[in-house]
């Protein structure tokens, strides 16, 4: 694994304080000694645990919103986010996935919460002592939000939830789901609502495990009369729609960040391989085509870099970032997957080994190019931005 330190070129960018630089290389140093860089068989078991160590150690706290719950700060700064998603992602595909899922999880809550639900729920999140779950998707409403399904009755003082959701992270170990249903204020995207679903809500079922190349949790939930209390509703009637925008508008740029952390992994992984591979009486190293392929890789990097820490610093001075933010994520999944692609090549036949490190990072990287907006979703975005701004 990379140390830290081959990588703090770029936090000597203005988008960076010195604190930034302290954090990442504390993170980085206490993964080195503290997470274990293996991928075992009980997935479930190995996610928990991390989410445990990582509350435990103060790791979560950038997750979280507000100090007097366990936050860093009283709101949630985009760039440590990014910092730490780098980091994790550098050493462990899971470690990443269970420090991004506190916060996506409960982003909701952090953003819109009642001060009540805060105290419910946050201060465990940053703890690491309850897992958060963060329920959009449906099987015909992915990245069209508006046509979901999921819907929710008002009977006196509850909601009376139906339906189904899938593709949900943290699918079967959350403690507490923050789960979108429809409940008709108005057509469309305006009709819809938030509730907080603890997971030992009677009426919620966890329907299906879903297993995919890289193993995390992940699963199909089902709604049958599932009764919360109005008072777990987040954000006001109807307003769901804008509460599930905000929360991955504040976590999207850090997808660009995890696939950045993957990239300088292979990259590190590759250069290892190509000085000390013995190959024609010298190195593969030596090779021009090597080299170009070096060079290549190295570029896509620092392009996805740059692209990703300026979204997180103009969202941290409280800019609008929806244009750099698509750009950001587009850039460094569609860069860190050419980027692994090279390194497997590099690596030859020993590159498609199962649990290789860049074999496994072949895998890590694919869903990144698809959920919290697909590379599709974020072409579109840019091109509306860009539209838009013509017009104005």
């Amino acid at each position: 694994m990379p140390a830290m330190s081959q990588h703090l070129d770029h936090l000597q960018w203005p988008f960076f304080d010195s604190r930034h630089a302290e954090f990442a290389q504390a993170l980085d140093t206490w993964a080195t000694d503290h997470i274990d860089p293996e991928h075992h068989a009980d997935t479930d078991a190995q996610c928990r645990a991390l989410v445990r160590q990582l509350g435990a150690a103060g790791w979560l706290a950038p997750t979280v919103a507000g100090r007097q719950y366990g936050g860093a700060a009283d709101t949630i700064e985009t760039r440590s986010l990014c910092l730490a998603r780098e980091t994790l992602a550098r050493h462990h595909g899971l470690a990443d996935f269970a420090f991004a899922m506190q916060g996506l999880g409960s982003g909701a809550i952090s953003l819109a919460g009642t001060p009540a639900q805060k105290e419910a729920y946050l201060p465990r999140v940053a703890s690491g002592q309850a897992i958060a779950a963060f329920a959009l998707s449906e099987p015909q409403a992915g990245s069209d939000v508006a046509a979901m399904q999921c819907a929710a009755r008002i009977e006196g003082g509850h909601a009376v939830i139906e339906g189904e959701k899938t593709w949900i992270s943290n699918g079967g170990i959350a403690d507490f789901y923050v789960v979108f249903a429809r409940t008709g204020e108005a057509p469309g995207a305006r009709g819809i609502s938030a509730f907080i679903v603890d997971a030992d809500t009677p009426g919620l079922v966890v329907a299906e495990r879903i297993q995919v190349i890289a193993p995390h949790p992940l699963a199909r939930l089902q709604f049958k009369e599932c009764r919360v209390p109005l008072s777990q509703r987040v954000g006001a009637a109807g307003e769901g729609f804008k509460v599930a925008m905000r929360t991955l508008d504040v976590f999207r740029t850090s997808v660009a960040a995890a696939a950045l952390g993957f990239a300088r992994h292979a990259f590190h992984e590759a250069l290892t391989r190509a000085r000390s591979r013995e190959m024609f009486g010298g190195v593969l190293a030596d090779f021009q085509l090597t080299q170009a392929s070096l060079a290549q890789m190295a570029t896509t990097i620092d392009s996805a870099a740059l692209l990703t820490y300026r979204a997180a610093w103009q969202r941290d001075q409280g800019k609008t970032v929806t244009r750099e933010a698509a750009m950001a994520k587009l850039q460094a999944t569609e860069g860190a997957q050419r980027v692994i692609d090279a390194a497997v090549q590099i690596f030859g036949g020993q590159g498609v080994v199962s649990n290789e490190p860049v074999e496994r990072l072949y895998r890590e990287i694919r869903a990144l190019r698809i959920y919290e907006g697909a590379t599709e979703v974020q072409q579109l975005i840019i091109a509306r931005e860009l539209l838009k701004s013509q017009g104005a």
